[in-house]
C-alpha cells in the first residue's frame, strides 16, 4: 500500500512539475505581472463597493501601484507567439496595434486614477469613475485578446 501510494504521489508530482510556466520566460513574466494587476485591482474596487474597508492610504498606493503594473506586461509580449498555456488569444500577435492601443489606453487610465487619488482628503466616491474607467480598460482588451 505505501509503495502504490509513493508511486502515485511521484506521478502527480511529475505531472504538475510539466505545467509550470518557466518564471523568467515572457509568459512567465508577464502572467505574475497581470495576476499582481488583478489582486492589486480587485483590492481597490473592494475598497470602493465597501467588501473592504476605505482605507485612504492604501487606496493611494494600490493606485500607483496598479499604474506601475500596467506599463510593465507589454514587454513580455514578443513580436512572435510563444509556447505554452498562455490566454492571449493570437489576435495579439496578428493585430498588434490594436493591442498597444488598448494597453497605452488602459496606461492613460490607471494614470488618471493616480491623479485622482492624490487629493487629500480622498473621497470615496469621487474615485469611482476613474477606477471604472480602469475595469473598462482591463475588460475591452480581454474581451478581444484574452481566452476566458
Amino acid at each position: 500500500m505505501y509503495k502504490r501510494l509513493t508511486v502515485v504521489l511521484l506521478a502527480t508530482l511529475a505531472l504538475c512539475a510539466c505545467e509550470r510556466v518557466d518564471p523568467n520566460s515572457p509568459l512567465g513574466q508577464r502572467k505574475a505581472i497581470f495576476k499582481d494587476m488583478l489582486k492589486t485591482s480587485e483590492d481597490l474596487g473592494g475598497m470602493l463597493r465597501a467588501r473592504l474597508p476605505f482605507d485612504a492610504a492604501k487606496f493611494e498606493a494600490g493606485a500607483a501601484r496598479l499604474d506601475t503594473l500596467a506599463h510593465a506586461p507589454w514587454q513580455h509580449f514578443p513580436a512572435v507567439r510563444d509556447d505554452g498555456d498562455s490566454s492571449a488569444r493570437p489576435e495579439v500577435w496578428q493585430r498588434q496595434a490594436r493591442f498597444e492601443a488598448l494597453a497605452r489606453q488602459l496606461e492613460g487610465v490607471t494614470g488618471e486614477l493616480v491623479a485622482a487619488s492624490t487629493g487629500q482628503p480622498l473621497n470615496a466616491e469621487a474615485l469611482k469613475a476613474p477606477m471604472d474607467r480602469v475595469e473598462a480598460a482591463c475588460k475591452a482588451c480581454h474581451t478581444e485578446f484574452r481566452n476566458h
